[in-house]
């Protein structure tokens, strides 16, 4: 399967599904069931799944270690996540992690314990990214949270 193949079906496959699974740390993935979707995924001849999107939300994560090897673990191609979902877990902070993964298009954080607005401009560098939630956060407590311009993503 060509890289533009395999980017237009993976789009379109449901996400690697992880949520409400009362997960404490990343590498916990590893031993963990994903909850059934819908549609089943697909996989590669190496028996991991080709999607884009990877759903942990609803867990009790306060940070990411680990997080690139156990994706390398979980998915074909780890580099082509798009969209990330963390809402409602107990991240304190934006980890160097997620600003490694260019593809990320959609990253909800929305429900954790972001305390520093300063924490959003690490994502500035993700040229992709376009949806973004953090709403739930004690950042919006902070002054300038909803002023225009307060952080610099990339144009929509």
């Amino acid at each position: 399967m060509s890289s533009q193949d395999y980017m237009n079906t993976s789009m379109q496959e449901p996400p690697l599904d992880y949520s409400f699974r009362s997960i404490h740390v990343i590498p916990d993935l590893l031993s963990e069931e994903p909850r059934p979707g819908l549609r089943p995924l697909r996989h590669s001849k190496s028996g991991k799944p080709l999607t884009q999107s990877l759903w942990l939300n609803n867990n009790v994560l306060n940070e990411l270690r680990d997080f690139k090897q156990v994706l390398s673990q979980l998915l074909e191609h780890p580099e082509n996540l798009a969209w990330i979902d963390l809402s409602f877990n107990d991240l304190t902070s934006i980890d160097p992690v997620l600003t490694t993964l260019f593809n990320l298009s959609v990253l909800y954080l929305h429900g954790n314990s972001i305390q520093r607005l300063g924490e959003v401009n690490k994502l500035a560098i993700l040229p992709r990214l376009r949806s973004l939630t953090l709403h739930g956060n004690p950042i919006e407590e902070e002054k300038g949270y909803r002023a225009p311009g307060s952080v610099e993503l990339p144009p929509l």
